[in-house]
């Protein structure tokens, strides 16, 4: 079952930072990228599990605090030469009210 979320409002977001939420078993991280959009993904780096709302956010990937692992906010994708993916999911800013939207399965 797909569901639409809302889990902030655009303002709650600092630019270039993270929140988290628990959404049944899985921690997402919702970020604020520099040219205002908002990405979501899971919250857990592929290599050792870094928490990555806890990374540094630079132009559209996220650097996971770890082991500095570069993660594609867009795709999920690890920058090589490592290797890995992340579970991305679509977001939506109603421009109206400002509020956040993911949509989970």
């Amino acid at each position: 079952m797909i569901t639409k979320i809302k889990v902030a409002q655009l303002q709650e977001i600092d630019g270039q930072g993270a929140r988290t939420l628990a959404v049944g078993d899985k921690e997402i991280a919702v970020f604020r990228l520099s040219d205002g959009s908002v990405r979501a993904i899971e919250n857990r780096c592929p290599h050792k599990g870094g928490r990555l709302s806890e990374g540094m956010v630079c132009g559209s990937s996220v650097h996971c605090p770890l082991h500095d692992w570069k993660i594609n906010l867009h795709t999920g994708r690890v920058q090589e030469p490592d290797h890995g993916m992340v579970t991305v999911y679509e977001t939506e800013v109603d421009a109206e009210t400002g509020s956040v939207y993911i949509t989970v399965d």
